[in-house]
């Protein structure tokens, strides 16, 4: 009989390590090996290697962040922590001051309960997938401990006016913004300590709500996901537009002066334009998810701008804007990369370059916005009994086939796996929304009959 090894339990998912704060894998113990483990992963030969580290404003953030150190300090490596930053500051600041990996300690968008780890390396990129494995692989090995000893305080340092001098310079020439008034949503999160001094700093008038974190109160009705105060501010302070963060900061969702959302497709059309328009659009090509509408491939067509898709996952955006050398991309929920800038999404980053492009273009935000026309949109969910390609089962590739000659290319279908539960996500978009919503069920009863 022959013995088959137990696979290496998975920690990272599409954005770090996520759950919920004391419980595996953000118990203590674990929380201390990834510390050690990330540690053992630098390239050999890294001498005395130098850690840094930042957090939201979760109160889980201050103990993780000692446990962290604890393991990295036991593995021969030392880590100075930023306190609460975005974490688009932490991978800028990780390469800006030569640290050889930078930590982030957040859950993003999710409740104040959760917490997460996500890991960048000396460049200021995130985790390769395969750096990842290798952590978990190292971690799950049972054959070494890390070092005993209490976690205590990590020592701070000041950087981040490092970080804010960067983001100015996405407008030079800051008279074009003098005076604007913007609404911001800091979402009691990671930019709150920081966003009103950036914006004030270049001559805008900013209405500030969600800056009043107590460690418990990180997107709580507020922030990316929650963009209706947000709104109702807008209106009621005639502010010429309003954007909110989430969290972590790592991304923006707009809202025009009528209190209208504006989401990350419509700022990849508006951004690459401008871009395009100064000769910056490298490739005259954007990278977008699976997930963005067909009514901004369409858009960016008609202007001469190809859009390539990837998947999910503000990493895989990265991943391919990098491959292709190209200068924007981004995800329809508020994660852009401006690869000139930074190669991770920074919600701070992608307001100034949509004020940019509004104060260049001397149009408003919602007469930009209004360029892009999206599609109806119906995704449905269908729970399955395993994950089976569903082109290989004769009769939902016949109903998937029968769509697509229907849709004729003017929507899309999008037939794929969830990537945490056991559910078939199946999305059309067309012109007519009763209409796909109908053939949208037509797949969903061959893979009922056939996948449940």
């Amino acid at each position: 009989m022959t013995r088959t090894e137990s696979p290496v339990p998975r920690l990272f998912g599409t954005d770090g390590v996520r759950g919920v704060a004391g419980r595996y894998p953000l118990d203590r113990a674990t929380v201390r090996r990834l510390g050690a483990a990330l540690v053992r992963t630098l390239p050999p030969g890294t001498a005395a290697p130098r850690l840094l580290v930042g957090r939201d404003t979760r109160q889980s953030g201050v103990w993780i962040e000692e446990e962290l150190a604890a393991g990295a300090r036991g593995a021969g490596a030392g880590m100075t922590s930023a306190g609460v930053v975005p974490t688009p500051a932490v991978a800028y600041l990780t390469r800006y001051g030569k640290f050889d990996a930078g930590v982030v300690i957040s859950a993003s968008h999710n409740p104040f309960e959760d917490n997460g780890i996500k890991v960048f390396s000396g460049g200021g990129e995130k985790f390769s997938e395969r750096v990842e494995r290798e952590i978990e692989t190292i971690v799950a090995d049972s054959s070494w401990t890390p070092a005993d000893g209490e976690a205590a305080p990590v020592k701070g340092e000041d950087l981040v006016g490092a970080y804010l001098d960067h983001l100015a310079g996405v407008v030079p020439d800051r008279a074009i913004l003098d005076g604007l008034s913007l609404a911001i949503d800091c979402a009691n999160g990671a930019t709150a300590p920081l966003a009103a001094k950036l914006f004030t700093s270049l001559g805008l008038r900013p209405v500030v709500i969600g800056d009043e974190p107590d460690g418990r109160n990180i997107n709580l009705d507020c922030g990316s996901l929650y963009p209706e105060r947000l709104a109702r501010t807008v209106v009621s302070e005639g502010c010429m537009a309003g954007v909110a963060f989430d969290g972590d900061g790592d991304r923006a969702i707009f809202v025009d002066h009528t209190g209208r959302t504006v989401n990350g497709d419509a700022v990849l059309l508006m951004c690459g334009r401008q871009l395009q328009r100064e000769g910056r659009l490298r490739g005259n090509a954007i990278v977008a998810t699976v997930m963005s509408n067909i009514g901004l491939e369409m858009a960016l067509r008609a202007s001469g701008i190809e859009m390539v898709r990837c998947a999910v996952g503000d990493k895989y955006v990265m991943e391919e804007m990098q491959k292709r050398g190209l200068s924007l991309g981004g995800e329809q929920s508020g994660h852009i990369i401006f690869s000139d800038y930074l190669f991770t999404g920074d919600g701070l980053c992608t307001a100034l370059n949509v004020l940019r492009t509004i104060a260049l273009s001397g149009r408003s935000l919602a007469d930009l916005a209004s360029d892009l026309t999206s599609y109806p949109q119906v995704l449905l969910n269908v729970r399955v009994r395993e994950r089976v390609d569903p082109g290989s089962v004769a009769e939902v590739a016949a109903a998937m086939s029968a769509v697509e000659s229907r849709l004729d290319g003017q929507g899309r279908l999008l037939v794929r796996y969830s990537g945490t539960e056991p559910l078939l996500r199946v999305m059309l978009e067309g012109k007519d929304e009763a209409e796909i919503r109908a053939w949208a069920e037509e797949i969903v009863e061959a893979v009922r009959r056939h996948l449940q």
